[in-house]
């Protein structure tokens, strides 16, 4: 019996969904989101914040199929309890593989698998994967049917861009649709644009009733430029999508969907009353992921990855420029922890 676990997602409108991000988005810091998105602050208790769905970070069929490459990538598909629900993105242009890795993840406690078919990465598409599907419909169509064979009891979803070098998702969309994934979400630019623009916002409205026209019944969820669930909850609500993904807002910020923590412009006021995260706080917590990362992804990841989120963490405070430069020259936890302990001795 196939287990929908998005029919009780899409109750709640303006549902939430965490970005799968390749080198960011790992187990390490989708637990530090779980942590403080959705039990809040250190001693404050549970908040019933989001994300309501997690996303893993994708992961190459032809790998998990070949038993070669199988053991090191499983490790991207570990994931705890806190993150529950939790969707697998794989990616691939190989039915033949894309079947056999969904019916190896269908035996890993995944509540859904998705489909990546918006990637610009060229080493992505040189597979013939993530936005080359766009140029080849008949495989994409080809993927779909052989997911739903390898994992027939767990709701299939795609990720898609609404064109490839311009704006073109009538028919794109139309032959994704044709094979039912249960759930699509579109970010609203294309291929061409990469992130180098702002999201087609003002075409949310028009491309969600497109959809709904072919079929009536997916999950459909936006993505683009949102800064928090309440500007996601804003952009949406005039169109027909029903919840929205998040991606590039969560760097340096794992409080971003604790809904305490939500304020005009949707960012964290480090400045203001009691609900606030103070700059102690949050490099604590900068010391806490990198632990966390060691502990989880020693092995698997270098620790160069964690470098991405010190810029993201250590900004918009005095003397935020120094402690980064120094922090960039750290390359184990120990250094990470002197250093955030030094400077908060001079707070």
């Amino acid at each position: 019996m196939k287990k929908n676990f998005w029919e009780k997602i899409r109750k709640k409108k303006g549902f939430t969904c965490l970005a799968p991000m390749a080198d960011v988005t790992d187990i390490a810091f989708r637990q530090i989101i779980a942590k403080y998105s959705r039990h809040g602050l250190p001693g404050q208790g549970k908040t019933g914040g989001g994300p309501d769905v997690f996303w893993t970070e994708f992961v190459a069929a032809d790998g998990i199929a070949s038993l070669k490459g199988r053991k090191p990538l499983l490790k991207d598909l570990e994931f705890s309890k806190k993150e529950k629900p939790i969707v697998a993105q794989i990616f691939g242009s190989k039915p033949e593989n894309i079947e056999t890795t969904c019916r190896i993840i269908s035996e890993l406690g995944f509540d859904g698998i998705d489909l990546n078919m918006g990637c610009p990465d060229r080493k992505v598409e040189k597979q013939g994967a993530g936005s080359a599907m766009m140029k080849n419909p008949k495989i994409a169509r080809e993927v779909i049917k052989a997911a739903k064979r390898g994992a027939p009891n767990l709701p299939i979803s795609v990720k898609t861009r609404i064109g490839y070098n311009k704006i073109d998702y009538q028919n794109w969309l139309t032959e994704v649709l044709a094979e039912k994934p249960v759930a699509l979400t579109i970010h609203l630019r294309t291929r061409k644009e990469m992130s180098k623009v702002d999201a087609h916002w003002e075409l949310a409205k028009e491309i969600s009733e497109f959809v709904r026209i072919i079929d009536k019944e997916v999950v459909l969820i936006a993505n683009g430029d949102i800064k928090s669930p309440k500007d996601g909850r804003e952009k949406i609500k005039n169109t027909k999508f029903e919840g929205v993904m998040i991606g590039r807002g969560i760097f340096g910020n794992p409080w971003l969907f604790d809904s305490r923590l939500e304020n005009g412009g949707g960012t964290l006021d480090l400045q203001k009353g009691s609900s606030s995260v103070s700059i102690s706080k949050k490099l604590k917590v900068l010391v806490e992921h990198t632990k966390l990362f060691n502990k989880l992804l020693k092995n698997q990841k270098n620790f160069a990855v964690m470098k991405k989120h010190f810029k993201a963490y250590v900004n918009g405070f005095d003397g935020a420029k120094e402690l980064r430069n120094e922090l960039m020259q750290c390359n184990t936890e120990k250094e990470v922890e002197k250093i955030i302990k030094d400077y908060l001795a001079t707070l």
